[in-house]
């Protein structure tokens, strides 16, 4: 048996006799008759008192805002069965999201949400924020006498159980991402704490595939947005949003976001509030105006005080491209009207078992281009690489966004058979590629009789850095439609760009976060498509 604290003397399991031979103890004040489910949550929640900061020893209030999230995962049915099981919460730092954690899963723990052997989980994604929950739920307990009379503490390992008087048998651990096994576990109740951070998904999905024994189990992931598409509170955040508009019928799953959306003045207090609904009351108001002044006066900080304080999906690293700038280009491709269209594409073949791009682009008569993309990657290998480069090329490859080579090596003959195949229906102008590994690409086209244009594109300053002067243009003027392709849209996200001392620019493949080939193909294409005879750019760059 734990102890509860230094020199704390053990809990002691009482026999049903001893139970029923105990002086009847209080009604607390969520067993009140006629309250809801989240009603009851509420009642509980106030009951604790807050622990830390200027309102330390007071019981706990929720804010009108707390209470909207808290009506929205504890609504029920007719039957007062609970509809939510995946719950998320979305906002800037530092507005009470462990602290909430820490009150929820006491509530599965010991109080109304409790049922009998449940197991509760806090997630985390290191020892040390595992440790902030653990810790806050260990201050509360102490300094809350029933709390501290029914629930065993053990410090060492994280844990606590419920067995004191009127105890449900309920168990409660923290957990993180670097601890080596999760499998074997039941949870009733997961709070999982700055997935925005998380690596990769494992320990989300060994907890939520884990939930399927029990009749009520409940998962709240309670973060800031995420810096990319492809991280696992992105899909979450994307899910929501989905089940939000309408084009997803999911009961089971709820989304609360605050965040200020990307054409939001940053630097206006209204828009500081979008993100931050504790602002101005346990969110400090000061805090967040020296932030903001040093982020518009020093442009390095300006992408972390869009993604931790406007709760915007932004690399706090400076990024090639923005969410804010590619988002507005994701208008749907319509593949019937591209055919008969001037077609450039881009190749970006790669080393025997990296991501090959092939993208295509179309012009229209206004000037702008739609994208159609291609990958591969080596099919034996694939959810390897997708663990190693953490991004879901399983999941991509099997929704059709990704194709696969047989093998462990990228096949030349099949990159061909592609571009033969794309040749023949949209009558493709040139291809623009990377020098690397061509030869073998040739002489696979030979073979099949493809008598596709191949033009070689550098990848250094003088021939990329005109290249993204026209891709930028497209973008920001949005005269680019590249369908969200999520591939694409990963390595447009990744991308990072050197610059030489005249200004010139070329992407940078070391530096950036993760695979590019598709934006390398992708500048390629756009800088070939507005390439004049005489080899100038200067025509184009005039016209956008």
């Amino acid at each position: 048996m734990g102890l509860r604290g230094p020199g704390a003397k053990a809990l002691k399991r009482r026999s049903p006799t001893e139970e029923a031979a105990s002086e009847p103890r209080p009604p607390h004040a969520w067993e009140a008759e006629g309250l809801s489910r989240a009603e009851r949550v509420r009642a509980f929640v106030e009951s604790l008192p807050v622990t830390s900061g200027t309102l330390a020893g007071t019981a706990f209030k929720v804010r009108r805002w707390q209470w909207r999230i808290l009506k929205r995962i504890y609504r029920t049915n007719d039957a007062g069965k609970r509809l939510v099981r995946t719950a998320v919460v979305c906002m800037a730092r530092k507005n009470g999201k462990s602290d909430i954690a820490a009150r929820l899963a006491l509530c599965h723990l010991a109080g109304p949400e409790a049922e009998p052997r449940g197991e509760c989980y806090s997630a985390a994604n290191d020892r040390f924020q595992a440790g902030r929950i653990f810790s806050e739920i260990v201050a509360i307990i102490e300094r809350t006498p029933w709390l501290a009379n029914r629930v065993s503490i053990r410090r060492h390992s994280k844990e606590l159980e419920d067995i004191g008087p009127d105890g449900t048998g309920s168990t409660f651990a923290a957990l993180s991402a670097d601890v080596a096994t999760k499998h074997g576990l039941s949870p009733s109740f997961v709070c999982y704490d700055e997935l925005g951070q998380a690596p990769s998904r494992d320990l989300l999905d060994v907890l939520d595939t884990a939930m399927g024994a029990r009749a009520e189990p409940l998962m709240v992931v309670i973060s800031t947005q995420a810096a990319k598409d492809t991280a696992p509170m992105s899909e979450l955040v994307d899910y929501g949003l989905r089940v939000q508009r309408g084009e997803i019928k999911d009961k089971s799953f709820d989304l609360t976001l605050f965040t200020a959306p990307p054409e939001a003045d940053p630097w206006d207090i209204a828009t500081w509030r979008l993100a931050n609904p504790a602002l101005g009351d346990f969110r400090s108001l000061d805090d967040v105006r020296r932030m903001a002044l040093q982020a518009r006066r020093m442009p390095s900080k300006a992408a972390a005080f869009r993604n931790l304080i406007l709760n915007q999906r932004v690399d706090a690293t400076e990024q090639f491209i923005t969410a804010a700038a590619w988002a507005p280009c994701a208008g749907v491709v319509d593949l019937e009207a591209l055919k008969g269209r001037r077609c450039i594409a881009g190749l970006d073949l790669s080393a025997s078992r990296d991501l090959t791009a092939l993208v295509l682009v179309f012009l229209d008569d206004n000037g702008a281009l739609d994208v159609l993309p291609h990958f591969w990657l080596p099919a034996d290998d694939l959810a390897e690489r997708a663990e190693q480069d953490r991004v879901p090329y399983v999941e991509w490859a099997a929704e059709g966004f990704l194709l696969t080579c047989p093998g462990r090596t990228i096949d030349p003959e099949i990159i061909a058979a592609k571009i033969a195949e794309l040749h023949g229906l949209y009558n493709i102008e040139s291809v623009a590629y990377d020098r690397w590994r061509v030869d073998d690409l040739r002489r696979a086209l030979d073979r099949i009789g493809c008598d596709v244009v191949l033009t070689p594109h550098g990848q250094g300053f003088k021939d990329m850095s005109p290249a993204i002067d026209i891709f930028e243009r497209l973008l920001f003027e949005v005269k680019l439609r590249h369908g969200g392709q999520p591939v694409l849209t990963s390595c447009a996200s990744n991308a990072k760009a050197t610059m030489d001392p005249a200004g010139n620019r070329k992407l940078d493949k070391q530096k950036s976060t993760g695979r590019i080939d598709g934006l390398v193909a992708l500048v390629m294409a756009c800088g070939t498509a507005f390439r004049t005879e005489a080899d100038t750019w200067e025509p184009l760059l005039d016209s956008l």
